[in-house]
C-alpha cells in the first residue's frame, strides 16, 4: 500500500538533485563522511513525513566528463566515467541511508547487475510506493546530458510533484554573489525567465523540461542545515521557478 501522505508535509512525492560537490563537504575531492551523514539525516526526517522520496545525484567530486573532455579526452569516455562515478556516489549515499535504518534502492541508467538494479520506471515507482528511498544514478545513461537533465527526466517520470535542487547559494541571483555582493535574491521566477536571462540555474535542457512538463523547481542551499525539510513542509525557502 502506499504510503499515505503526512499533514505536515506539502508533498507527497519529491525528488532531490544533489551534486556530487556537496558530498565533498570541507574536503577538496571524494566523500565527506560527516556532509553524507548530514544529508542522510534530514532525507530520513523527509521520510519519517511520509513523503516519496527520490534522488538524483551528480558526480563532479569524482570525476566531471565535460572536464575531463576540455582537459583533450574524448568525451563520450569521459561522460561514461562521470556515470560511473555517480554510481560511486550512490552507493555511498545508499550505505549513509540504510545505517539510519532505511531502505534504500539505487537503480542505475548503466547495467551494473553486481551492485545496483537497472533503471525501471514502474519499478522505481513501486519502490517509492513501499516507502524506499530511490537512488537514480549514471545520469540518463547518454553522454552529452548532465546530471540536471536526468533529474528533470527521472522526477517527470515518477509524476514528482517537485524538484529541489540542492545547490551552494541559497536561491537563484541576478548574477554570481561571490563576485557581485549586490547581487539580488530572486523569491520567484518563472522558466521562460531563466531562460531568456540565461540565469544558472539549470541546463536549458533541463529547464525546457521541467517548463514544458509543468515541473516546479525549488532552487536551495544544502549547506544551511533544515532548509530541505522546511521546503517539504511548505515554508518559502530559496527560490521556487514554474510555469507563471
Amino acid at each position: 500500500m502506499a504510503i499515505e501522505k503526512a499533514k505536515t508535509a506539502r508533498y507527497s512525492r519529491i525528488l532531490v538533485k544533489l551534486s556530487g560537490e556537496a558530498l565533498m563537504g570541507q574536503a577538496d575531492y571524494g566523500i565527506d563522511p560527516a556532509m553524507i551523514k548530514r544529508i542522510a539525516a534530514e532525507l530520513e526526517e523527509i521520510a519519517g513525513l511520509g513523503v516519496q522520496l527520490a534522488v538524483v545525484i551528480g558526480g563532479g567530486n569524482i570525476f566531471r566528463g565535460a572536464g575531463l573532455a576540455r582537459a583533450g579526452m574524448d568525451r563520450v569516455t569521459a561522460d561514461h566515467m562521470g556515470m560511473l562515478a555517480t554510481v560511486m556516489n550512490a552507493l555511498a549515499l545508499q550505505d549513509a541511508l540504510e545505517s539510519r535504518g532505511l531502505h534504500a534502492r539505487v537503480m542505475s541508467a548503466i547495467r551494473i547487475n553486481e551492485v545496483c538494479e537497472d533503471y525501471i520506471r514502474r519499478r522505481a515507482v513501486r519502490h517509492l510506493e513501499k516507502g524506499r528511498v530511490v537512488i537514480c544514478a549514471a545520469g540518463t545513461g547518454n553522454p552529452f546530458f548532465t546530471t540536471d537533465t536526468a533529474a528533470a527526466l527521472r522526477a517527470i517520470e515518477i509524476n514528482a510533484e517537485v524538484l529541489l535542487k540542492a545547490t551552494k547559494v541559497d536561491g537563484v541571483y541576478s548574477d554570481d554573489p561571490v563576485r557581485n555582493p549586490t547581487a539580488q535574491r530572486y523569491r520567484r521566477l518563472t522558466f521562460d525567465r531563466v531562460l531568456a536571462e540565461k540565469l544558472n540555474v539549470m541546463d536549458a535542457t533541463a529547464i525546457v523540461m521541467c517548463r514544458d512538463n509543468h515541473l516546479p523547481l525549488q532552487v536551495f542551499n544544502l549547506n544551511n542545515p533544515g532548509d530541505m525539510t522546511r521546503i517539504v513542509r511548505g515554508d518559502e525557502v530559496g527560490t521556487v521557478v514554474t510555469c507563471e
